[in-house]
């Protein structure tokens, strides 16, 4: 039995894992089940549950959970609630991000560090390290590595799985998510054109 202590959910976080969710989806950076967020607040994970649709977020599909295990690990909570574990015990942020960019995606089958070649992209992550090379990465898998590549970075990427990105709320960390992908796409576009 979970000893979860609900303290409920605000309008304001759901607003916020709604909008994101929604804007994730619709920019094609998680597909209709993929995917998973969290915020952190009082030593408390509010992450979204396993299968949930980011698109179309309800308050049903959140769910609290522990920063530590404890026993405190709802049976619904994301398969990579691990991973946003170490990612709030080893960094200071509040709110990760794990989505599936397919550009990021595509080069980090290739790259063993994404260097965006644009402005903002060089700005935001000058070098986005991959993790897991050659391995099969999800479900919390290398959870201590993931969060370690987020101390001094903003986001990470996963060998063929996603990336992480950590943020002071959800809206920043969905930023560096889209900027990873964007960056990902003019390299490809760039790399096209010099065939």
């Amino acid at each position: 039995m979970s000893t979860v202590k609900r303290r409920g959910i605000s309008d304001t976080v759901l607003a916020q894992f709604k909008t994101v969710g929604s804007d994730l989806f619709l920019r094609g950076l998680v597909t209709s089940h993929g995917g998973n967020m969290s915020m952190c607040q009082n030593n408390r994970i509010i992450i979204t549950r396993t299968g949930c649709m980011l698109g179309h977020i309800t308050k049903s599909d959140l769910v609290e959970a522990g920063v530590d295990t404890n026993g405190d690990t709802p049976k619904n909570a994301s398969s990579e609630i691990a991973v946003h574990r170490a990612i709030y015990q080893h960094t200071p942020t509040l709110a990760v991000v794990h989505a599936h960019p397919a550009h990021a995606i595509a080069l980090s089958l290739i790259d063993n560090e994404i260097a965006p070649l644009d402005v903002e992209g060089s700005y935001y992550m000058p070098g986005v390290p991959v993790i897991g090379r050659g391995e099969v990465v999800y479900g919390g898998k290398m959870a201590d590595e993931i969060a370690k590549a987020l101390i001094d970075r903003r986001i990470a990427m996963v060998y063929a799985h996603g990336s992480f990105a950590a943020g002071r709320d959800l809206y920043e960390a969905h930023h560096f998510t889209s900027t990873l992908e964007e960056s990902c796409r003019i390299i490809t576009i760039v790399r096209q054109l010099k065939k």
